[in-house]
């Protein structure tokens, strides 16, 4: 079977979604299509607006075949350690193709770009520290590094797009990882990755569909950029749980973090660096919301998606030794299968027995370190459910089996 990867979010899955994994499977004539999917909290450092089971329940009525769960040590993470992560996790399931949605839409740039950023690595890495000993953050000490070195060779592919320089981190990801795994990209159609409000009666950006849900609660206005089933589980999940998951719900528990750790202990958080203990100490005891803390703490040093995985990091109190023990050398520790149709699983039980990594139906399968963090994160996450309903939904993660589709 002929099997194309895709690397998502779902947050949740909406039209544009639908047409991203409709044309990848059309494009790469594929029969399976595998989704590497961020777990509790994801890659610009936010908590997942319903939880993955819900879905992963959108996305096996989508058309995905077979979810498996991108860990959190991969997912909140910058994107060349996001990509890299996903990579691996598709490459270990034998997957043929990896395709994803880009503002060019032709993979033969992306093949460009990495062969002259491979060739130009010790400039370009000089350009970035220059840049950033403006005190500029790394995005923007990246993109400026970019503009110098390419000013007298052959137009390249622009990185000032997000999903540009995702697509890009993928093909130094395959490089690095697979021997056999090619990229295929599909344009991306209307809707900007970062639109803040729902512009098109078909296709909307998932962050304004969850700014529709947040700020206006409106169900009727989201409904057309969503397919069905997406939209009755959202019905479901507001109804059966009684929240939709942001930072907001999480600021007490993160404010208490802040307020009850010394200085010593938030520096060692991942990714607190350059004396940000200081910064996030003086800061949060003048802030009453998350949003109004960001502003205080934003600099220009520092990206909002930066500081928010920070954030994420504080709240679920994960160490840069933490870190460092789970992006260490060798084998992933396990993958974990979150849904699949009855295709899904005929393609499984074709490769299990090559597979040299555990594939794991249920976290209680799961040993090591590894095993104790994710749990810690999806404890953690299950904090902004009601107290009568979160005892038996912390209890119910850890015996949760894959999801079963048509």
């Amino acid at each position: 079977m002929k099997t194309v990867g895709l690397v998502v979010e779902y947050n949740p899955f909406h039209n544009g979604h639908l047409y991203h994994l409709t044309k990848s499977k059309e494009q790469t004539k594929a029969d399976v299509v595998i989704a590497v999917m961020s777990g509790s909290f994801l890659q610009r450092g936010e908590p997942a607006l319903v939880s993955k089971w819900q879905r992963t329940n959108m996305a096996l009525a989508g058309g995905v075949d077979i979810l498996v769960e991108l860990p959190y040590y991969y997912s909140v993470q910058k994107a060349q350690t996001f990509a890299e992560g996903a990579i691996r996790i598709l490459n270990t399931l034998s997957v043929d193709t990896v395709c994803f949605g880009s503002e060019s839409g032709d993979i033969t740039s992306f093949y460009e770009l990495h062969e002259f950023m491979t060739t130009h690595k010790e400039e370009w890495d000089n350009e970035v520290k220059k840049e950033m000993s403006k005190g500029l953050s790394y995005p923007k000490a990246a993109s400026n590094a970019f503009t110098t070195l390419t000013n007298e060779s052959k137009p390249l592919l622009s990185l000032a797009e997000p999903n540009n320089i995702l697509g890009f981190h993928y093909v130094e990801a395959l490089h690095k990882w697979s021997k056999t795994m090619r990229a295929e990209t599909i344009l991306r159609t209307k809707a900007q990755y970062h639109d803040e409000e729902i512009q098109d009666t078909q296709i909307a950006s998932a962050t304004s569909i969850r700014k529709a849900l947040f700020e206006h609660e409106s169900f009727d206005q989201i409904r057309t950029v969503l397919p069905q089933t997406s939209y009755e589980q959202l019905l479901t999940y507001g109804k059966e749980f009684h929240v939709f998951h942001d930072w907001e719900a999480y600021f007490p528990l993160l404010q208490y973090q802040v307020l009850s750790s010394s200085v010593a202990k938030l520096e060692q958080i991942y990714e607190c660096e350059e004396g940000l203990e200081y910064r996030l100490k003086e800061t949060i005891k003048r802030a009453s919301s998350f949003k109004e803390w960001m502003h205080l703490l934003k600099t220009k040093r520092y990206t909002w998606s930066r500081l928010q995985r920070l954030a994420t990091h504080v709240l679920t109190q994960t160490t840069k030794t933490e870190m460092s023990q789970l992006l260490k050398d060798g084998p992933l520790p396990y993958i974990r299968l979150l849904g699949m149709s009855q295709k899904g699983q005929a393609y499984l039980s074709s490769i299990k027995k090559d597979l040299d990594t555990p594939l794991i139906s249920r976290l209680a399968e799961a040993k090591g370190f590894a095993a104790t963090h994710d749990e810690r994160i999806s404890n953690v996450y299950k904090m902004a459910l009601p107290p009568e309903i979160r005892a038996q939904s912390l209890y119910d993660e850890y015996k949760q089996i894959p999801i079963r589709g048509h």
